[in-house]
């Protein structure tokens, strides 16, 4: 950059070599390369519109290597489908197939830190080179976005869009500065799809790929009792005779139907409506449908360890522990049955919970 060295790292911030035939080739590494071509020169024999372009480019985009954040690779801190990592909503198995064969078409990257251009240019080619119809972006321990980070976020939003793939963010307070520097550019984008929390997004997205793959909504889901998994592989007399030993009970929805810490007295199956089970503290453990069971531990514990509020208006048949009791030592075979099936249910709770401290943990 001949003379002019000083005042170009100063304003211009990158590594660069000029040649008086009025080219200007800057780089920065891991990054990016940039070159401009221009005859005219300044008293200093550089290319006058090509200083030009590059101061601009460089303010703009914030690429001064001062700015630089180290290697872009750790803004990412978790790549990852659905096919271990799912939502907290519990579903039918036919639900569940659908998830199963389709666990790629949903993809999530949580992001940390503070981003830049740099940074998002980063995350736009990660999404580009594997997409994934669903694509989730979670924002919630990103600290702050340049605003070059938030335009080329909103270009790399709008060309997915373009191809197909719907982007959904999440993890953004209301009141953040993340938030206050991304929304203005997204307000003219259509179809943007924003969540607090992202098992909300996670959640919202299986959804969409039950449905284009015909596995069924809540709404179409039957609440027989030959739909609860506790009670699979029973035949339809002995569902009866269960069924006759419980007791039918309607909830409004926000009403209390479990609370922590009470005697587990009985199991519930879900009939028609929809229920969350919940710490005292509120975190969500699990949403349930219809063709559901909830207080199966009960059958293990005899106290509460959760919450269980209705979503909805809930119907729901309620089986006393002591009742069930009687009939398994009359039926014993039907007993070992559902033992079975609940130690199925409780074993891919655990596989889930250890899919999620592997990922932690990588």
């Amino acid at each position: 950059m001949y003379d002019y060295a000083g005042e170009w790292i100063y304003r211009v911030g990158m590594p660069a070599k000029s040649g008086i035939g009025g080219g200007i080739v800057a780089a920065l590494p891991a990054q990016l390369g940039l070159g401009t071509f221009s005859p005219r020169l300044d008293e200093h024999g550089n290319s006058v519109r090509g200083l030009k372009i590059c101061e601009a480019l460089s303010t703009r985009f914030g690429l001064h290597v001062l700015n630089r954040s180290g290697d872009v690779r750790t803004s990412v801190i978790a790549d990852y489908d659905i096919g271990a990592i799912r939502s907290k909503r519990s579903r039918l198995a036919s639900a569940e197939k659908v998830l199963e064969k389709h666990h790629k078409d949903i993809r999530v990257l949580e992001l940390v830190g503070a981003h830049s251009f740099a940074t998002m240019d980063y995350v736009s080619r990660c999404l580009a080179q594997h997409p994934a119809p669903l694509s989730i972006l979670d924002f919630r321990r990103v600290a702050s976005i340049t605003t070059a980070g938030a335009l080329l976020l909103t270009d790399m939003v709008r060309s997915l869009n373009t191809a197909g793939v719907t982007v959904i963010l999440t993890g953004f307070p209301t009141k953040g500065e993340t938030w206050a520097t991304i929304n203005p550019f997204f307000r003219d984008i259509d179809h943007l799809h924003v969540f607090s929390l992202l098992d909300e997004a996670i959640e919202w997205a299986e959804d969409q790929v039950i449905v284009r793959h015909g596995g069924g909504t809540a709404a179409e889901a039957s609440g027989d009792l030959k739909e609860q998994a506790i009670l699979t592989g029973l035949t339809e007399n002995e569902l009866t005779r269960l069924a006759d030993l419980g007791t039918l009970r309607r909830y409004s929805s926000g009403e209390r139907i479990i609370a922590a810490d009470e005697p587990g007295r009985s199991l519930f199956f879900l009939q028609s409506g929809m229920v969350s089970v919940k710490l005292p503290s509120g975190v969500r453990l699990a949403t349930l449908d219809r063709g559901m069971e909830f207080g199966e531990m009960a059958l293990l514990d005899e106290r509460r360890t959760a919450d269980v509020w209705a979503d909805t208006d809930v119907t729901c048949l309620e089986l006393p522990i002591e009742e069930f009791d009687r009939f398994r030592r009359k039926h014993p075979h039907i007993g070992e049955h559902i033992a079975r099936n609940l130690a199925a249910i409780l074993a891919r709770r655990l596989i889930l919970a250890n899919a999620k401290i592997d990922l932690l943990s990588a």
